[in-house]
């Protein structure tokens, strides 16, 4: 049912010493400022500060009190005061009025910044200008890897995304570049190196100068991961627009997973209470089901639910020894398992029921058309008819994009027709992010073909207006054959299947989107570690329009071993969705390597979607 590894499969790498180096960061910084204190704490920090390290340490090391940043005065007592933020101008903002506020009072302490990831000369430059430089200490806190289960690393910067790839911000490459350089240290040089993209390129290079600077450091060390492979987001907004069918894309689409962990609300637990959940590997149950497509998951779920009622009936036929040993070994997992089983199916059942009320297989039948390009007419009557009811914005929009990349562009009448419709339907307020999705690529306009206007006049004398429209539709999508479609013709993204696809026992990387299309992020991973470099995916390259960035850097190590050679280390920028995760774990499986991800958040469709709109929720 799930996914088993082969016996083959090579051992992961230990990343628990990644919590451990940014635990002891964090400490050392919290004792440079000895005594009590009260830490604020920006809410994007919270929760990846309670993997790290818990208020019970915190308050081992002299934290008296925990205070939110939030723009309103602070009510701390305290002589000390310490704020670990992100490198933003609004916080620096903040701490400037708390320390203007006590200079007004009359009132000294100490005050401690600390910056995670990293400090920008910016927010230097506001407390410069704030007048309280000199008032307060400043510190890094170089904490950019999160392990969010064993072979999952987050950077948690989901704003990475809007930052680079909207407002071609490159401040985080350091941070990325930093990134890779703590891995190679601590797990030895990476032999082979691959990459596409812009930000992918800069950030190798940035990398590599980091390595030559500090030569020697990997030198002799035996490689522990074979394979590195850099890939930005934009290479393949396809993928991370389409709906998630496997069972973690889906409870991220629904419930929103947050640093590894989801808030499960009374419906699913089945109390009055919500309940915070760790969705990893140690779940047994989730881990069994995690990459699993939906239809298969509740038939897996009551299998196990039958099998737990069978070992809790073997209680009825013991004597008293053997009773004591049951209660001893076996009952409190067996209790786990069942609390845990009970989440599962009440999480299936809430999403069964929001999905049925969304009509979601007539969007995934869209999805599909739209993916092979048949009936977009139809597709685009679906799109405005979504629209028209006001389903939610977020969703017309990922639908409105994913028309357009894959018909690259939309021709000027269906653009125009769409956007007035939206914005009538949603509000103009909504404009803006029109213009910030068609910076992004995400969502634009055909330029005009005089030729189609010559064809579609001579058709249009022919036949009626409504024929007409059909007719000139057919030609449109003949006339422009997108670099989707050419992209996906050439790399076999849409499996040509005779009969039903089988979900149960899936063949490739298609399963994850229900057998109708292989992600495109994971087939050039696939194609690329196939051949070891970029050589014969010219064409793919030069249609991805990347011909100067993708890039191979092979470093000459006798030291590898063939175990560590199938291990992959693949870094996404600007995200990667749990649907990719799925697909190459399962390419892991069949081809007998461990994948491991590095990503700068874990994305889905509505947080792309979110990331460019100006209008917030």
């Amino acid at each position: 049912m799930a996914f088993p590894h082969r016996p083959d499969a090579p051992e992961l790498p230990d990343f628990s010493m990644l919590k451990r180096l940014a635990r002891d960061q964090l400490i050392y910084l919290l004792e440079q400022l000895p005594g009590k204190k009260d830490l604020f704490i920006e809410a994007d920090l919270m929760s990846p500060l309670d993997r790290i390290a818990n208020v019970s340490i915190l308050k081992q090391h002299e934290v008296d009190k925990l205070y939110k940043v939030e723009n309103k005065p602070a009510l701390s007592s305290s002589e000390q005061l310490c704020f670990l933020v992100r490198p933003r101008i609004k916080n620096m903002r903040y701490i400037a009025s708390l320390v203007n506020a006590d200079k007004l009072a009359g009132r000294t302490r100490k005050y401690k910044v600390i910056f995670s990831p990293q400090k920008f000369y910016a927010c230097e430059m506001v407390l410069e200008e704030e007048g309280i430089y000199g008032d307060v200490s400043c510190d890094e806190w170089a904490f950019s890897l999160l392990p969010l289960d064993v072979d999952l690393l987050s950077m948690e910067l989901p704003e990475f995304f809007r930052d680079y790839f909207l407002e071609g911000d490159q401040r985080w490459i350091n941070t990325v570049a930093q990134a890779l350089h703590l891995l190679s240290t601590l797990y030895g040089p990476f032999p082979y190196c691959y990459g596409i993209g812009r930000c992918a390129k800069m950030s190798h290079e940035l990398w590599r100068n980091l390595e030559e600077e500090e030569d020697g450091e990997t030198k002799g060390r035996r490689p522990e991961i074979g394979h590195i492979f850099l890939l930005d987001r934009d290479m393949d907004f396809v993928t991370a627009l389409c709906s998630q069918v496997v069972y973690e894309g889906l409870v991220d689409d629904t419930f929103r997973i947050k640093c590894g962990s989801v808030d499960f609300g009374p419906e699913v637990t089945s109390s009055d209470k919500s309940l915070k959940v760790l969705l990893n590997a140690e779940d047994k149950v989730f881990n069994e089901i995690r990459n699993e497509h939906f239809s298969n998951v509740f038939g897996f779920l009551s299998q196990k639910a039958r099998n737990l009622q069978a070992q809790y009936d073997r209680r009825r036929g013991m004597d008293i020894k053997q009773m004591k040993n049951f209660v001893s070994q076996e009952l409190k997992g067996l209790k786990q398992e069942h609390r845990l089983l009970s989440l599962h199916i009440g999480a299936c059942e809430s999403i069964m029921k929001k999905k049925t009320k969304q009509d979601f297989q007539e969007l995934i039948k869209t999805e599909h058309a739209l993916l092979e390009g048949f009936n977009i007419r139809e597709s685009t009557n679906y799109i405005e008819e979504h629209i028209d009811r006001q389903v939610s914005p977020i969703e017309s929009l990922r639908l409105m994009c994913l028309l357009s990349i894959t018909e690259n562009g939309l021709i000027p009448k269906d653009y125009r027709s769409l956007k007035t419709q939206y914005l009538q339907s949603y509000g103009p307020e909504h404009l803006l992010t029109f213009s910030n999705l068609r910076r992004a690529g995400l969502l634009t306009e055909q330029a005009p073909g005089d030729t189609l206007t010559a064809v579609e006049s001579k058709v249009s004398k022919l036949v009626t207006d409504k024929a007409a429209g059909k007719i000139t539709d057919a030609f449109s999508s003949l006339a422009k054959r997108s670099n989707f479609r050419a992209i996906s013709k050439k790399l076999n993204l849409i499996p040509r299947v005779d009969g039903e696809y089988d979900l149960k026992v899936p063949r490739d990387m298609a399963y994850v989107f229900s057998g109708a299309y292989v992600p495109l992020s994971c087939r050039i991973i696939e194609q690329v570690l196939e051949r070891r470099s970029w050589q014969g995916l010219d064409e793919v390259v030069r249609l991805l329009n990347c011909s100067e960035l993708a890039f191979t850097d092979m470093t000459k190590e006798d030291k590898a071993s063939s175990e560590s050679l199938r291990l992959i280390l693949v870094v996404f920028l600007g995200g990667c969705t749990f649907s990719e995760i799925s697909a190459l774990r399962f390419l892991g499986r069949e081809k007998g390597y461990r994948f491991i991800f590095l990503t700068t958040a874990v994305t889905n469709s509505a947080r792309l979607m979110e990331a460019m709109s100006e209008v917030k929720a």
